[in-house]
Order: structure tokens, then sequence, then C-alpha cells
């Protein structure tokens, strides 16, 4: 399995962990949110907006594209960060960022 697929593939888990947690959202949030300059909007967007209407629909189309992917790529510690630690999807979220940061390490590109 190449790269682009493997990150395919935890793009849709990711996707899959948020509407299971039922953090994916039927509306899109307003246009002015994403001029944001911020790193994640974090002043505009939730984090998990920032999934899923920046990294997951960016990465489809890199993928789709045939486009080099990020060389340096690691979203996990800023969650670790971002999310509250009583929030109660934090701990799977983590794994399935943790998990497509990896595809991004040193060992599997």
């Amino acid at each position: 399995m190449t790269q682009h697929q493997r990150v395919r593939e935890q793009l849709h888990l990711l996707e899959a962990q948020l509407r299971e947690q039922n953090l994916w959202q039927t509306n899109a949030p307003a246009a002015s949110a994403f001029e944001s300059t911020q790193p994640f909007c974090m002043d505009t967007l939730e984090p998990f907006e920032w999934l899923q209407w920046v990294l997951i629909p960016r990465m489809h189309a890199l993928l789709d594209g045939q486009q080099p992917l990020p060389q340096a790529f690691a979203i996990a510690p800023y969650y670790e960060i971002a999310l509250d630690a009583t929030h109660p999807a934090r701990e799977v979220m983590l794994v399935h960022l943790q998990q497509l940061d990896a595809l991004f390490s040193d060992e599997n590109t």
C-alpha cells in the first residue's frame, strides 16, 4: 500500500470517528471563518471543525490530484493541548490523529 493510500484510509477512519462521536457537522461554518491567519483557524473554528472543514478536504484534494504530501506533518500535539482533558472524544481522537501523524514520520516515507 502506498503512502497516499495509507493517508486516504486514515482520513476515512478519522471522518468515521468524528461521525461516531457526533462531532461531524452538516452545515459549514461561515466563509469568514476560513479567512483566519491563525494556525488551525484557532480563532474562528473549533478544533473538530478544522478537521472536518479544512484538514480532511485539503488532504483529499492533494491525494486526488496526486500531489506531493506534506513533509513535516504533526497535528496531534496541537490537539493534545486544544482539547479539554475531560472531552469524551479526546482520547480516541488523539489516537487517530497520532496514527495520521505517524504516516508522515521518517520511517513511513
